[in-house]
């Protein structure tokens, strides 16, 4: 069974930083792009950051020069460092690993989420 276990959300002041973990089944992480998303109250889920098997990595542009996405293939562990908090990035944030399959496809599987919230 994959699992996708996070850790390191908490409460924040503003220009503080976290460092959220996933651990995740080793049976999919060295190959998955490892990401992670983040949903506030009443909005849609987005894609903060993500980290190919490679190591290339693609962040959205509010976090960038903030957060750094980094794995750590031989722990099974991808790590999101946030720095600069905003009130903004208040939100749960979810560790996903998008890994192929057969015939080109993808699966995703999803942790259960972390509580990042930042104090103005």
């Amino acid at each position: 069974q994959v699992q996708l276990v996070e850790s390191g959300g908490g409460l924040v002041q503003a220009g503080g930083s976290l460092r959220l973990s996933c651990v995740a089944s080793r049976i999919i992480f060295s190959i998955s792009t490892m990401g992670w998303y983040r949903q506030a109250s009443g909005k849609q889920r987005e894609l903060v950051a993500s980290i190919t098997s490679g190591g290339q990595t693609i962040y959205a542009e509010s976090v960038k020069g903030r957060f750094t996405i980094s794995r750590d293939n031989a722990k099974n562990t991808v790590y999101l460092q946030m720095n600069s908090l905003e009130p903004e990035d208040t939100a749960v944030y979810f560790c996903n690993a998008a890994t192929p399959r057969l015939r080109g496809t993808l699966t995703n599987y999803w942790g259960q989420g972390t509580q990042v919230t930042v104090s103005s």
